[in-house]
């Protein structure tokens, strides 16, 4: 794929039949996954249960769990493994070649040759356990980390929604089911069903092998030849998704989910249209899907998403919206959220007459033009910040390997973009595409998901009798044999692993130096980066901000938010948004801030404003970037109101799938001005806030948002700042001298002073109840700035305890998904948290527990060094070409210099167990916590006996 400088080899196994991808480039970073085809026919959730039993001990490494204790044995920069709705896969990442290799060989064993022991199944995925042990007549509660996860997972709407659409668009093959697993259905699986399930899909026949990066095929070849290959014949068996059965006419369905009641008593239901469309193998077919679902719902603009977000029908467009590309077949999906599904109708024949009339009347060529520029500029950009890039790669050829198509094809579409312009310029072209693919498809499906505030009480009650139906039925051996099931396991659990088989990396084999970019350019008006972003330029606007009042504080992740989807100057938000689709890869705003070094509570302050674009759009989009800066208006109320009710919508939704942070961030806040910055913006808080300031009607507060934004825009609007410009080596010049010009009289010349110390929250101890069946648990600690000697050893403590006892205690004792600890070296706190939990009270003793387990014992040498390798392989991992080059920037620009970096990097590998007991007697006593806690309405009365102040969201 010469735009990325990527060669693509596939090879195919002669034995079993097993292909192997490899994506050849010189990238540093070397990426490895096995992917299997797995289709689910029930809703027990068996191929997720699978996925983490396959990782919980294997033939050749024994121990409880090896996938675990490999994250601190090793130096990768990504472990993980995924269940999707057809396949599983197991992904690493490493830059060094003798931790590649070795997680090689553990997930090579631990997906062909698992022990998949009865004990892991009750602990992963389900099993009976007596609420009272000791007593003959005792209640039954279910127990299983899966099943806690997906009780978790489902009380999410969007979770919910997504599963309903796609339970009805395919009703005859996998996609019918939930490969995640439903609560209800999640005990009906058997240990046999597992084990059958595995000995189906987990074959080389039915697996695909995908690598990316510079690596010697015949080495890897071989090594996944003798440890795997040598002892399969090829399977009978192919396994494989069929095509849907389609429909003859659309259907209709309506279906609840849990919800709070409305804080204004507006509607909160659902109201989506779906479609079944084509082949996602078929390229060309694809890249049809995708253009007219750009055309369509890109962005405000667009004409579909316009008449959405415009319509009084619903509070904002559904998180669905859009293409679903990742299944045999396509779907796509549009509709609203915060609509009332008696208006189902209405909202339907409003989506197809929007499609109607957008077929008949066509779109303006420049806005067909846009859509072609972001499929190019998506296909040359190089990702790898938050996610490797050759992973990233690997994930958008893995379902065409998976349905068998031609994975070439999918990595290189130039040629097919090349044809996809030639169609477009077919006067009727988009009229047929819209006709086809939706108008004239009667596979079509209308949900409605109700809000529904009693439906986990009765999902709740349903559990309750279910259990104690069981537990009326069971003989006194059967009792017996729940309990001794229970106290096998956590014999099992609290059995010290021997990691002796496992292999590993030392401290020897970590890099000695930290790698740095350096710029190019630098000055007080800019500072450029030379680096490889494949013909692609990005340019940001930092500007310090001063001390601004805690009242004002709280509107700037708002502004920022919003900046760049309104109009500015003479231009509508719909200008706006077509000019930033023709010119840019997106416009964007943030605030930042970081502590200083040497205070916690003293926070600088920065207001950015970033763009990127194609080389040759470079002037357009600095334009644009300039104006939404410095121009933004904010007189469309209308528009206004619509992304604030869709900003309300986005923070509550996100509340169940990241209540750990919210909850460690509510937690810190006691202790750190910059963490109470952040809950009260971004954080439980600031949500709060915002669905108390936002009204269904607009015009009961829309003038008062207006008044506020207005008056930061105006503190901004005058501050000097710095040009931050990233682009290809050869292109710095050329492109520094059309980027700065226009900027120049907005040039830092003498450093704004920025913000001092901020007030913490004198709440100490805090519950959120909100729409969530599982918990979220935090403690914290007021610590040290990250300049304190110190501070590096409370950061390895943190591993060291969630490897040696919280690991063990929280997920595979208390069942949930995760669970540990943290140090952040920005604002000096230590936070213990866990995630997707079925305990509360129990955990908080657990956070304790850990500091008496770490004081009690002489633990040895090798968990200190499996800690330190952990932070540092965090410390380490890699990104993009263009991020590294931006991380280079914010830390010279926060105090973060090498020196300071370097110094720190030494704290850490010097740290050593006595450390560990100091920090942890000095910081971490239970007087000294703070606590926040995210849990559901019947734990309420758990929090006030505990001391927490309850908090409704």
């Amino acid at each position: 794929m010469a735009s990325l400088k990527v060669d693509l080899e596939h090879y195919r196994h002669q034995t079993t039949g097993a292909d192997h991808f490899h994506l050849r480039t010189d990238h540093q970073e070397k990426v490895f996954m096995v992917a299997l085809r797995t289709v689910p026919q029930d809703n027990t959730g068996v191929a997720h249960i699978l996925e983490h039993t396959v990782l919980c001990g294997s033939e050749r490494f024994p121990v409880r769990d090896p996938f675990f204790m490999m994250t601190r044995r090793s130096l990768n920069t990504f472990m993980n493994a995924f269940t999707a709705s057809d396949w599983t896969a197991y992904p690493f990442a490493s830059e060094n070649d003798k931790d590649f290799y070795n997680l090689l060989d553990v997930y090579l064993d631990a997906v062909f040759f698992p022990n998949l022991s009865e004990l892991d199944f009750a602990q992963e995925g389900h099993r009976l356990a007596l609420l009272d042990p000791e007593s003959p007549d005792s209640g039954l509660e279910f127990r299983g980390v899966v099943f806690n996860e997906m009780k978790g997972a489902m009380s999410s709407a969007t979770s919910r929604l997504f599963q309903t659409v796609t339970k009805y668009l395919f009703p005859t093959t996998t996609y019918h089911f939930n490969s995640g697993g439903e609560p209800q259905s999640i005990p009906q699986l058997t240990y046999d069903g597992l084990k059958a399930f595995y000995q189906k899909h987990y074959h080389p026949s039915n697996a695909t092998f995908l690598t990316f990066g510079d690596l010697d095929l015949a080495q890897l070849q071989g090594e996944i030849d003798d440890k795997v290959m040598t002892r399969f014949e090829r399977s009978t068996e192919q396994v494989a998704v069929p095509r849907e059965e389609r429909f003859v006419a659309p259907v209709s369905v309506v279906e609840r989910y849990p919800a709070t009641p409305s804080e204004d008593g507006g509607p909160q239901d659902h109201v989506v249209v779906g479609w079944l469309l084509g082949d996602s193998t078929d390229l060309k077919g694809a890249l049809e899907a995708h253009f007219l679902n750009e055309i369509l719902l890109d962005n405000s603009a667009s004409p579909l998403r316009h008449a959405l977000e415009t319509s009084d029908l619903g509070n904002s467009v559904s998180p669905l919206c859009g293409l679903e590309d990742s299944n045999r077949e396509m779907m796509m999906v549009c509709g609203l959220e915060g609509a009332d599904y008696k208006d189902a109708d209405a909202i339907e024949q409003m989506v197809l007459d929007t499609l109607a009339k957008v077929a008949e009347e066509g779109v303006d060529r420049e806005d067909q033009d846009a859509v072609l520029h972001q499929l190019e500029l998506s296909q040359r950009e190089i990702g790898g910040d938050g996610y490797p890039f050759g992973l990233q790669l690997i994930m958008t050829v893995l379902p065409t390997a998976v349905h068998r198509g031609n994975v070439a094809s999918a990595l290189d579409i130039d040629d097919a973009l090349i044809w996809l312009r030639e169609q477009t310029e077919r006067p009727d072209y988009l009229k047929e595409l819209i006709h086809r693919l939706l108008l004239d498809n009667p596979h079509r499906v209308r949900v409605s998901l109700v809000a529904d505030t009693e439906f986990q009480a009765r999902a709740d009650r349903e559990e309750e009798q279910r259990l104690a139906r069981i537990a009326q039925e069971l003989t006194a051996e059967q009792r017996e044999q729940i309990r001794a099931l229970n106290v096998t396991l956590e014999e099992h659990q609290n059995r010290k692993p021997d990691p002796g088989s496992l292999p590993k990396v030392t401290l020897e084999d970590v890099p000695k130096e930290i790698r740095v970019t350096e710029p190019s350019v630098q000055d007080t008006a800019k500072t450029a980066f030379g680096v490889g972003t494949n013909g692609l330029t990005y340019v940001s606007w930092v500007r310090p901000i001063p001390a601004l009042s805690a009242k004002r504080l709280r509107w700037l992740p708002m502004y920022s938010g919003l900046a760049p989807e309104l109009g500015h100057g003479a231009h509508s938000y719909t200008d706006v948004q077509r000019l930033q689709a023709r010119f840019t890869g997106g416009i964007s705003a943030q605030f930042s801030y970081r502590s200083a070094t040497q205070n916690q509570n003293e926070v600088s302050m920065h207001s950015i404003f970033s763009g990127k674009a194609l080389n040759r759009n470079v002037e357009a989009m600095n334009d644009l970037l300039l104006n939404t800066a410095q121009n933004v208006r904010f007189d469309e109320t209308t528009r206004l109101h619509e992304m604030l009710q869709s900003m309300v919508s986005r923070r509550s939704r996100g509340i169940t799938g990241n209540g750990h942070s919210l909850a460690m961030t509510a937690a810190s806040s006691h202790w750190s001005g910059a963490a109470n910055l952040h809950h009260n913006q971004g954080g439980l808080a600031g949500t709060q806030w915002l669905k108390s300031l936002v009204k269904s009607n607009k015009d009961q507060y829309i003038d008062d948002v207006v008044n506020e934004l207005n008056a930061v825009h105006q503190e901004l609007v005058a501050l000097p700042g710095q040009l931050l410009v990233i682009a290809e080596p050869n292109y710095i010049e050329e492109q520094l001298a059309s980027i700065v010009a226009p900027w120049s009289s907005f040039s830092l010349t003498e450093q704004t002073p920025q913000s001092g110390e901020l007030d913490t929250n004198p709440e100490r101890h805090s519950a959120w109840i909100t729409n969530t069946a599982v918990n979220f648990c935090a403690q914290a600690f007021a610590t040290v700035p990250v300049e304190h000697p110190d501070a590096a050893p409370l950061a390895v403590l943190s591993g060291f305890l969630r490897n040696g006892f919280l690991h063990t205690a929280v997920r595979e004792q208390g069942g949930a998904y995760g669970g540990g600890a943290s140090h952040d070296l920005s604002t000096g706190v230590f936070r213990f948290y866990s995630y997707r939990d079925p305990r509360l009270e129990q955990t908080l003793t657990d956070f304790g527990r850990s500091i008496d387990w770490l004081l009690s014992g002489d633990h040895g040498y090798e968990p200190l060094e499996e800690a330190i390798l952990g932070l540092v392989s965090s410390m380490d991992k890699p990104g993009s070409p263009a991020g590294e080059a931006r991380h280079e920037f914010f830390n010279q620009l926060y105090g973060r210099s090498l020196a300071f970096r370097e110094q720190l990097r030494q704290r850490v590998l010097a740290v050593t167990l006595d450390d560990l007991k100091r920090v942890a007697t000095a910081y971490l006593t239970p007087e000294q916590a703070a606590t926040s806690v995210v849990t559901y309405a019947d734990n309420e009365a758990v929090c006030s006996k505990l001391g927490l102040t309850v908090h409704r969201i």
